[in-house]
């Protein structure tokens, strides 16, 4: 299985891949499945700002429509000019659209710029989050 040092490279050649020309703010995510494949997203800006996407959404989407919908975790990364220099962590949009397809034992996992890796499970980044079911 892979390790959270190799998703987090995953996600650093998605950011390397994001469209960001407004806020210059580049994201990479890269997203695990349970049967160990990875899915690759990045931010895509668009000057009608209600049509940009996230890269955790991208990654999810991507996955979703390839027919995978069990996760384990995610990487994700970002910054300026696409310069790691604090922990990325996703919006709340991001956070309830995982929602959708991950347990409370999900992983999200960051890095900075000294290398240092953070994580939480979906538990601690979105507590009492909305559910139908």
């Amino acid at each position: 299985m892979i390790t959270p040092e190799e998703l987090l490279t995953k996600a650093e050649e998605a950011m390397a891949k994001a469209y960001a020309p407004y806020s210059n703010f580049k994201v990479g995510a890269a997203l695990l499945c349970k049967d160990g494949t990875v899915f690759t997203g990045c931010n895509v800006e668009n000057s009608a700002y209600g049509v940009c996407n996230c890269a955790e959404r991208t990654a999810l989407f991507k996955a979703v429509s390839e027919g995978y919908t069990e996760f384990l975790s995610i990487a994700i990364v970002g910054g300026k000019e696409g310069i790691i220099e604090d922990f990325c962590y996703p919006c709340g949009v991001c956070r309830q659209a995982l929602s959708e397809f991950v347990d409370q034992t999900f992983k999200f996992y960051f890095k900075n710029k000294e290398g240092m890796i953070s994580s939480y499970t979906f538990e601690e980044i979105l507590p009492h989050s909305f559910d139908l079911l």
